[in-house]
């Protein structure tokens, strides 16, 4: 009996961890070279782009001002990209992962991937809305001087980068 309970654990096992995981099925993460990863989007009047490789929706022109963790996740929510940006909603800040993804450290000032059409990309950190764990005062960010991703208070002042689709997503892109 404890041969047949140790065998049916290992079969549920195997079952359960041999299977993929999957967070987002219409985003495959997969590296695209850059010259044909972003596109830029008329129906935003062009002021948006589409990350071919994340499936996510970018500002071409991120907004310039610098702001608090609190008030950069008002920002984006409370953006109409195109309206400023093409009259849509479902803007967000994106998660350290997201933002992360623009990074190419082949590149730098900026580090983003040769050929990319993003314009006012200011040579700072900038905001993500991925609380750090170990300290839930502090935020990640992401430097687009050099690339590194580092943690600072929520109550400092940076840029925000804000982002459309996946998670919080109102599914139009």
């Amino acid at each position: 009996m404890k041969r047949l309970y140790s065998i049916l654990i290992a079969v549920v096992f195997l079952i359960v961890f041999a299977s993929p995981a999957v967070a987002d099925p219409g985003t495959t993460w997969e590296k695209i070279f850059s010259r044909g990863r972003f596109q830029v989007l008329s129906q935003f009047g062009g002021a948006a782009v589409f990350d071919k490789e994340t499936g996510r929706v970018w500002e071409k022109s991120p907004d310039t001002g610098n702001f608090t963790w609190f008030n950069a996740l008002s920002h984006c929510y409370d953006l109409e990209v195109g309206g400023r940006i093409g009259g849509r909603k479902g803007w967000r800040l994106p998660t350290i992962e997201e933002l992360a993804s623009l990074v190419d450290t082949s590149q730098a000032n900026p580090p983003l991937p040769f050929g990319h059409p993003f314009s006012n990309v200011q040579l700072l950190f900038y905001w993500s809305a991925t609380t750090r764990a170990v300290n839930t005062s502090h935020a990640w960010l992401v430097d687009f001087h050099n690339g590194d991703v580092n943690g600072f208070d929520k109550t400092d002042f940076w840029p925000a980068w804000c982002v459309r689709g996946g998670q919080g997503s109102d599914g139009v892109q």
